[in-house]
């Protein structure tokens, strides 16, 4: 599903951003977009956020898939 691979290559930006932060403090979204407290990066921050709780749904249809394949 094509909003499945969205959401996981916004939540891989997400993570890689959170990493650039945890190593080196430095905020790429703000960075490229002019602080955290602009328009643009709280609309990125936000649909990363909501590309990530997509994602949560992603987790309970692997598992439903793996208990068909277990089951037939």
């Amino acid at each position: 599903m094509i909003m499945d691979r969205i959401a996981l290559i916004l939540t891989v930006i997400g993570a890689l951003n959170w990493g650039s932060i945890g190593l080196f403090q430095f905020d790429i979204v703000a960075w490229i977009c002019g602080g955290q407290s602009s328009l643009l990066s709280r609309i990125i921050y936000t649909v990363v956020g909501l590309a990530g709780i997509w994602c949560i749904s992603l987790i309970f249809r692997a598992r439903e898939t793996f208990d068909e394949i277990e089951g037939s």
